[in-house]
């Protein structure tokens, strides 16, 4: 399609050539007698024997999408009404009129790629013709200043190094979104600051994405900036919360999610960098950070980074997305106000029930032995343990129902003072039984390698009006 701002071509024929092109060199004899205006790519001299006009900056190849040359076109009252590209004898006869025009050529020769969308040139050409996409304010640095000490200087990172957003480097990203780059995708607290598609992929290329990661980095955004999930309440929580971000369906695999063997850790470009978008989104567009208005006690490494996809090809359960409502060929990023992860270990384990009753156990602990029904958490099942509940025929409904019904505690065993524990649950409820999780407090997820009967959990925030609620959101072009 082209360009708005494209330059206009002259009315009659054109003809867009390279003298590197064997099939342009083929077809140059013919031009003399077609009339046509010629724009050269790269030798102003070529071809002989007509007037060519050297389109040195490519811009009429860039904004008229000559993907191959040689190309005729044919315009009229300043519009192009039809195109041929290479050489289709055929077509360029029917197109310029001319009857027996190249008869003693061969009939077909294809053309070659146009200088214009040559992978070595194309991300300096996108920034050379942008045309005023972009809108972020510049800053020129010194030809000696370095790129990542100035960046570090003026707070941009998250304390690791980050990569400059050069306009090739941004304009490059937001090929991975059909939304315009000046929409806005989201209020983002602290400061309450309007974060345009454009500023998210300005942090994305810092974060080290690609530009099939932005839609997923967009709709995490999306989720987390939403009164339900409540990022500023995250960030200001002096406990060691940030956005835990679970993807599902087969955009995952597409852009090359881990979910398997080390799916919460190092290593993944995917996971790494889309969890690390957010949050450089979070501090740079929104203010959020370290010090300021973000009061964690101790914080956790996940506030850098903490996204993986859950692995769907083999599990035993419904995926996390479609226990909250969405197709199953849907993609989607579920996120949660979570600390970083805890292992839990069962190597013994042989039953379903001895698996629920080693799970419940180790779920009570979290954040205090003592603490009920305020805290949501992440159960991570690994693929051996899940194999467990699978021979077992526990699907997620029986998991989450077995574990909940070992949750229900004792009022006496939760009261402050009980088991030599000053916090707890006033005194008055201490012949109640008390669940530890509200009913939709675990979220259940399958994922982890295939080797070691171990699985993980993640503690949650406060839940609720007053806390953080899950957020699933659908990712969209």
């Amino acid at each position: 399609m082209t360009s708005p701002t494209a330059p206009t071509l002259p009315d009659g024929l054109v003809v867009v050539v390279k003298r590197e092109c064997e099939t342009c060199r083929m077809v140059a004899p013919l031009l003399a007698d077609l009339g046509a205006t010629v724009y050269t790519q790269d030798d102003p001299t070529f071809p002989t024997g007509c007037r060519s006009l050297h389109d040195s900056d490519l811009a009429i190849s860039w904004h008229h999408d000559i993907e191959t040359v040689p190309t005729l076109i044919r315009v009229v009252g300043g519009r192009e009404v039809e195109r041929t590209v290479g050489w289709l004898r055929d077509e360029w006869v029917r197109i310029t009129g001319i009857a027996g025009l190249g008869a003693d050529l061969p009939p077909f020769r294809p053309g070659c790629g146009s200088l214009s969308v040559d992978p070595d040139r194309v991300d300096a050409l996108r920034a050379l013709h942008d045309g005023g996409t972009l809108r972020s304010r510049h800053i020129e640095l010194a030809d000696l200043d370095d790129e990542m000490e100035a960046m570090f200087d003026r707070g941009y990172t998250d304390g690791l190094p980050v990569v400059p957003p050069t306009p090739e480097r941004v304009l490059r990203m937001l090929q991975g979104t059909n939304r315009h780059p000046h929409d806005i995708v989201a209020i983002v607290p602290p400061d309450l600051v309007e974060v345009t598609v454009e500023k998210v992929a300005v942090n994305a290329v810092m974060a080290g994405c690609t530009p099939e990661y932005l839609p997923w980095v967009i709709a995490a955004l999306e989720s987390v900036c939403t009164d339900e999930f409540n990022i500023h309440g995250v960030l200001a929580t002096t406990m060691p919360v940030g956005p835990v971000i679970v993807c599902n369906g087969p955009g995952t695999k597409a852009i090359g999610m881990n979910s398997e063997g080390n799916a919460l850790g190092q290593g993944n470009r995917a996971n790494l960098t889309i969890g690390r978008a957010v949050q450089l989104i979070i501090r740079n567009v929104g203010g959020g950070r370290p010090g300021e208005v973000d009061r964690a006690t101790h914080g956790n490494p996940g506030k850098i980074s903490f996204c993986f996809a859950e692995r769907e090809h083999d599990s035993p359960f419904t995926s996390l997305a479609v226990s909250r409502g969405f197709d199953a060929t849907a993609n989607v990023v579920t996120v949660f106000a979570g600390e970083g992860p805890r292992c839990i270990v069962d190597q013994k384990v042989r039953s379903a029930p001895e698996l629920a009753n080693v799970f419940a156990a180790c779920l009570r602990t979290l954040h205090n032995p003592k603490l009920v029904i305020a805290f949501d958490a992440i159960l991570v099942v690994g693929p051996e343990h899940a194999r467990v509940c699978a021979d077992a025929g526990w699907d997620r409904e029986r998991l989450l129902a077995e574990l909940h019904a070992r949750l229900q505690i004792p009022g006496s065993e939760l009261v402050w003072g009980a088991g030599g524990i000053a916090d707890g649950v006033p005194l008055h409820l201490s012949d109640v039984t008390l669940p530890k999780f509200r009913p939709d407090g675990i979220l259940l997820v399958h994922a982890g390698g295939g080797a070691g009967l171990f699985s993980a959990m993640i503690g949650g925030w406060a839940n609720g009006a007053m806390g953080s609620q899950p957020v699933s959101r659908e990712v969209s072009p």
